[in-house]
């Protein structure tokens, strides 16, 4: 028997219409130099209305790229909205890439129009030279963009349209934005996501099951709106009626500080480095942050140390999540079971990488292919699949990465019979002494429980007898002088002991990825170059 359901495509433009007409007073704030600019989501969808228009005059149709290279502000959310219910694809442009990577995904992605702050010219001019694909570039704000050669001005190309716009009737499959992973390895890879996977992206992220946002929050997004789509919460705040807080440059932790106590946001989501120099900025400040009822990281672990600090300053614990630009990315959020009977075990869920949202399905596959149980124990590499999943990379099939169905994500470790995930590692980062396992993961997590230690990474390095060993680099907390002896003897007891590590460095920054996690390529090499200052200390005799 079949249902007799009404059918219609799930499109992006559903999500404006719907945003538009019923949470139409919600507002996105955007942070400026001199204050706040504020728009209810009913100007902001006219808006992209006035912008497709003006685009379709320009000659865009459907399929062309339209590059972003924005800060996160309300004109890169007209962009969102617009660009892909128009019928063309969004490609929202790393403002972090080196000018190599840069130009390359522009090129391989082949845009056609880039919408440019004109904060970010000069950096855009860099390959201004090797843009081959690029027909238009449209400045957004005011300042000098000759560097660029000829520019249209945003605000002026959409006042010459009027509002309204005949949203085509399109497959729900075709494409609508895509984004480029991070390239810590090799050309960055590019991954294209439908309406139809957005869609349904954007439904899980509004449930309690993952970020859960209602009309009365107001999100502070923070996580970059160039990488994955500022992990979907654009789309999801915009369907939810979630008013939105754009903080576009400012990022510094004594600047956020600053914003939550004047804007009140009540939820937000960024990476773990982000929330290490909030509470940092806040350690000197009287600051109210009380306006916060959740806050999720990801990108990278989140320290159990990280979590606790962060109950203790702002009266809620971080919630991790977990996924990649290829899964849309939401795919894993670490909500606490009801079965949590106590503030520690509730704490030992939130440690983990997170629970499986509905819509997504995890394996953890041995490395000779056996499907490993989900007991909690068996450690392998996590596959995943499910509708906002991506399936292959941008004229790149890359068939290592997918097989039978399945993506092979390269985090390794294990998940329990409750959907839990816990990653030990990356499959390039995971270190093998002797033979046996070390989790860069958990060590870095176990250093940064110090008090002393403000960050610290973990890389393996070549040993003689060992094949390979760990070297901790630290990041000593403000006014401390952590010694490598010291941070040994704090780990003495806490990992195994032949976990203990012979080789430190102290340093003042860790090098990061264009998204903030660690850069452990760049650790090697400057380890290489011997231009970490490595110190060895003696591991204490087993008492």
């Amino acid at each position: 028997m079949r249902s007799t359901m009404m059918d219609g495509p799930l499109l992006i433009s559903g999500i404006l219409r719907h945003g538009q007409s019923v949470y139409g007073e919600s507002e996105v704030v955007t942070v400026e130099t001199d204050g706040y600019r504020t728009a209810t989501f009913a100007e902001v969808a006219e808006r992209a209305e006035r912008l497709a228009s003006a685009l379709a005059r320009l000659g865009v149709r459907g399929d062309d790229r339209v590059g972003t290279f924005c800060w996160n502000n309300q004109t890169h959310l007209e962009a969102y909205l617009g660009v892909p219910s128009m019928g063309a694809i969004l490609h929202t442009l790393n403002i972090r890439l080196f000018p190599e990577q840069l130009a390359y995904v522009i090129d391989h992605a082949g845009d056609k129009v880039i919408i440019v702050d004109a904060s970010l010219v000069p950096v855009l001019a860099r390959v201004i030279d090797k843009l081959p694909t690029v027909q238009t570039i449209i400045v957004n704000g005011d300042g000098d963009a000759s560097a660029l050669g000829e520019t249209l001005r945003y605000d002026e190309l959409l006042a010459a349209e009027e509002p309204g716009y005949d949203w085509p009737d399109l497959d729900e499959r075709d494409a609508a934005a895509m984004c480029y992973t991070s390239g810590t390895t090799g050309d960055p890879k590019g991954v294209v996501y439908s309406h139809r996977s957005t869609y349904l992206h954007s439904m899980a992220v509004t449930s309690a099951a993952a970020v859960g946002m209602t009309e009365q929050d107001k999100l502070l997004v923070v996580v970059p709106m160039f990488h994955a789509n500022a992990w979907g919460t654009p789309y999801a705040a915009f369907m939810a009626g979630t008013d939105l807080l754009m903080p576009q440059m400012f990022l510094q932790g004594e600047s956020l500080v600053r914003i939550i106590a004047d804007q009140r946001p009540t939820m937000s989501c960024g990476v773990p480095t982000i929330w290490n120099d909030l509470l940092r900025a806040a350690a000197t400040s009287d600051a109210d942050l009380s306006s916060l009822r959740a806050v999720t990281a990801g990108g990278s672990a989140v320290p159990r140390a990280l979590i606790e600090a962060f109950q203790a300053r702002v009266g809620i614990p971080l919630t991790q999540g977990w996924g990649m630009t290829e899964t849309s990315p939401v795919a894993a959020v670490a909500v606490p079971p009801r079965q949590a009977a106590t503030a520690e075990e509730e704490l030992e869920y939130r440690t983990r990488a997170g629970r499986v949202v509905p819509g997504v399905e995890v394996r953890v596959v041995a490395p000779n292919g056996e499907i490993l149980p989900n007991d909690g124990g068996s450690v392998g590499e996590f596959e995943v699949r499910g509708p906002w999943i991506t399936a292959s990379y941008y004229k790149d099939p890359d068939p290592a990465r997918f097989h039978n169905g399945w993506l092979r994500t390269g985090d390794v470790g294990t998940l329990d019979g409750r959907g839990y995930m816990q990653i030990t590692d990356r499959t390039k980062d995971v270190i093998k002494s002797g033979g046996e396992w070390i989790s860069s993961v958990e060590l870095e997590n176990e250093v940064m429980a110090h008090p002393d230690v403000y960050e610290a990474a973990v890389v393996a390095v070549p040993d003689t007898k060992w094949q390979e060993r760990p070297l901790v680099v630290v990041v000593p907390a403000p006014g401390s002088t952590p010694t490598a002896q010291e941070l040994v003897e704090f780990l003495n007891g806490r990992v195994a002991r032949w976990w203990l590590p012979e080789r430190w460095a102290f340093v003042s920054e860790i090098p990061k990825t264009s998204v903030g996690k660690f850069d452990k390529k760049v650790l090697r090499a400057d380890h290489a170059a011997g231009e970490l200052g490595v110190v060895e200390v003696e591991i204490p005799p087993e008492t």
